[in-house]
C-alpha cells in the first residue's frame, strides 16, 4: 500500500479545461504533468518543482515549473493541506 499524499489537489474547473486542452496539443509532456502533479501531492516545495510565488495581478498565486517553457499556476493553502491548481500553458499564456 503507497503512502498517502501530505497534500490535497482541488482541481478548478478551469484547470480540468486547461489541462485538458495542454495534454491534448502536448501528448509527450503527459508523464511528465503527472510526476508534477505527484511532486505537488507530497511536497510542493520539492526543489525540482521550481515553487515560487507571483507578484502584480496574480499576488496570492503561485507557479511550479512543468519545463522550462511550460507552468502550471496554483493557489497554496498549507494549513488546510491544499493546493488548488488554476492553469497550465507556456509562461506568457498563464500570465496574461
Amino acid at each position: 500500500m503507497g503512502k498517502k499524499p501530505a497534500y490535497r489537489l482541488v482541481w478548478t474547473t478551469t484547470f480540468e479545461r486547461t489541462a485538458v486542452k495542454f495534454l491534448k496539443k502536448h501528448h509527450e509532456l503527459v508523464e511528465t504533468f503527472e510526476k508534477t502533479l505527484m511532486r505537488l501531492e507530497d511536497d510542493p516545495h520539492d526543489p525540482k518543482l521550481r515553487l515560487h510565488a507571483l507578484q502584480g495581478q496574480h499576488a496570492g498565486k503561485h507557479a511550479v515549473r512543468l519545463t522550462y517553457e511550460y507552468r502550471i499556476v496554483l493557489v497554496l493553502k498549507i494549513t488546510a493541506k491544499e493546493i488548488f491548481l488554476l492553469d497550465v500553458g507556456s509562461h506568457d499564456d498563464v500570465y496574461q
